[in-house]
């Protein structure tokens, strides 16, 4: 309760609904970084730098080859002996009671369930992927006291690229990895949503480029992001999604943010193109964008990085263009901290834990963008309207259906419009859904005040902008 107490003023009002009538203005702003969430002994340390940058989501890899190293007798369990989720389990519970979110990225099969091939492999049946992502995804579904709800998941790491999905092509240099790829999204796409009914999943995963051609062995076989995302939407029957992951770095760590590109390679000058073309390869109308790595390395850490100054304006720059597009939902910085374990010298801090310029620049952008201080959208008209509010750290403290207290206040300036004490229930996801008891007007903004209680004595605030449309 004490460190809840400790890290209140960092969960300020956050609230992501599905429902394009209430979406937020503001995206989910985070890291990704294994290394030092998961393995470090200042782990948790770390993670609170992760949290003092207003960090909202954190990335994280499901390694299925490292859950599973041997073949679980009941693999669909999410407690079968065979699986080690421990630093998994350590990493979720961290974020929740931090007030962030948490992607897990399915990757890597192991050894028995492909005949020692390699984890860049496919299994023999896609059946054995099916059983652990429907485990993975119900371990983290909120059914189980203790186990945190995980929102978003991710399938598969950089698929276009050799040394993530091999083969790429045949000996005869025709395409193979799409349609790899797409059995691969077939089998755990329904699984995580028969695991855990309320994530939303990403497919994708890509590098921002490839080549697209069979090099026969020179360098690793390679797709670009657009030829590959083609090929993946011309497989039937179709894959589903909910959500186009990509990774728009430059092609070099020197390079800028809007390097220009020859397509179908995808850097964040690309992106608006990536995104119709989405769109028109699918058959569907503004296809979600989640970008869940990007980052610049500096020197001296990487030769070929930029000055820390560099960094910290392009750490600006790539947030603000990702803010601007409408379809971005998320922002994944790669990595927080530099360690010599990671050949990414792309942190925000350096090994020590010093602060890069970018460390600041990064939280003060990362404020601004925070969905836990969103703008909200409404119905002009409708009664009662719903909002809902993420309280993910009383989760940590309690089980889902727990009495949470509410009082909230509506201000349209300088007038309140409404105040009232609800008690609501906790949701499976950390979160509770409020009916606002007024009708908003059409054209008009108001402030939303928010007090919660938890029946262990702990309390949040939230602050929301309404907009009635």
């Amino acid at each position: 309760m004490r460190l809840l107490r400790l890290i209140a003023p960092l969960l300020a009002a956050f609230a992501l609904l599905a429902s394009p009538a209430h979406a937020a203005s503001h995206m989910l702003v985070g890291f990704q970084d294994d290394e030092s969430f998961r393995i470090r002994p200042d782990r948790a340390a770390v993670l609170d730098r992760a949290a003092e940058a207003n960090a909202t989501i954190i990335r994280a890899t499901a390694s299925w080859a490292n859950i599973a190293k041997t073949k679980p007798k009941s693999a669909t369990d999410p407690f079968d002996p065979a699986y080690n989720f421990a630093d998994l389990d350590e990493l979720v519970r961290g974020a929740q009671i931090r007030g962030m979110e948490v992607l897990l990225t399915i990757w890597g099969t192991p050894g028995w369930a492909n005949g020692g091939k390699g984890r860049n492999h496919m299994p023999r049946s896609l059946g054995d992927l099916a059983q652990f992502s429907y485990a993975l995804a119900s371990r983290y579904s909120g059914r189980y006291p203790g186990y945190p709800f995980v929102r978003y998941f991710s399938i598969w790491n950089e698929p276009n690229l050799d040394q993530f999905l091999s083969p790429q092509f045949d000996r005869k240099g025709h395409d193979v990895a799409p349609a790899l790829y797409a059995r691969l999204c077939r089998a755990a796409y329904g699984a995580i949503k028969a695991g855990n009914p309320l994530s939303l999943v990403a497919i994708g995963e890509t590098s921002a480029r490839g080549r697209d051609h069979l090099n026969r062995g020179t360098t690793q076989e390679t797709h670009s992001p657009g030829r590959f995302a083609e090929l993946v939407s011309r497989q039937r029957p179709r894959v589903q999604f909910d959500a186009w992951a990509h990774h728009p770095y430059p092609t070099s760590p020197n390079q800028r943010p809007l390097q220009l590109v020859r397509w179908p390679n995808v850097t964040l000058s690309m992106l608006p193109r990536f995104e119709t073309s989405l769109d028109r390869w699918f058959g569907r109308r503004k296809v979600p964008v989640w970008i869940t790595e990007y980052g610049h390395e500096t020197k001296p850490q990487e030769k070929r990085g930029v000055s820390y100054a560099a960094q910290a304006a392009y750490a600006k720059q790539a947030m603000t263009i990702a803010a601007n597009d409408s379809r971005v939902q998320m922002f994944i910085w790669f990595v927080l901290r530099d360690d010599p374990a990671n050949p990414w010298q792309s942190g925000l801090l350096t090994r020590d834990g010093k602060k890069k310029p970018a460390y600041d620049v990064f939280a003060a952008v990362a404020h601004e963008l925070d969905a836990r201080n969103g703008v909200f959208s409404i119905r002009g008209g409708e009664t009662n309207p719903a909002v809902r509010i993420s309280l993910l750290p009383f989760a940590y403290f309690s089980s889902a259906g727990a009495p949470i207290g509410v009082e909230y206040h509506v201000w349209e300036d300088p007038w309140e419009v409404v105040k009232e004490s609800p008690e609501l229930p906790l949701e499976l996801d950390g979160w509770v859904t409020l009916h606002l008891a007024f009708t908003p007007e059409a054209g008009h903004r108001y402030m939303l005040y928010v007090t919660a209680y938890d029946p262990h004595g702990n309390r949040l605030e939230r602050t929301l902008e309404l907009v009635a449309a």
